[in-house]
């Protein structure tokens, strides 16, 4: 038997928030609380996350992921319909960082899904 490469080396996804864990895994309860438009993003990007094997091969993909910067350093985002993000956090405590203090990328293979926002109107 086959087994699908997201099966064994998948991103680990888990969330802060069980009501949002319960709408990610019910695409009728996610359209309903975020519309079809916002749902169909977050369902699209999770699954990038899920098939990827560490946060590097998403890094290029569509949904522009990207560092947070300032309050939300230690936080990444990835475009949802604008101006809204799904935001999540690596698992790894502390981040994985090069000598430079750059995150590696490359080595953080698990994330924890925060929020579905707009932090620009935090500012």
């Amino acid at each position: 038997m086959l087994i699908k490469k997201s099966h064994i080396f998948a991103v680990e996804i888990t969330f802060t928030d069980g009501k949002f864990e319960s709408l990610a895994n019910d695409d009728k309860k996610l359209a309903k609380e975020f519309g079809a438009l916002r749902a169909k993003k977050i369902r699209a990007r999770l699954i990038q996350l899920r098939d990827a094997v560490t946060l590097e091969d998403v890094r290029n993909l569509p949904g522009n992921y990207h560092e947070l910067l300032y309050n939300r350093k230690g936080q990444w985002g990835c475009d949802l319909d604008q101006p809204y993000r799904l935001i999540f956090t690596p698992d790894a405590r502390p981040i994985p960082q090069n000598e430079d203090g750059q995150y590696i990328w490359l080595a953080i293979n698990g994330v924890e899904v925060i929020e579905v926002v707009n932090y620009h109107k935090e500012k």
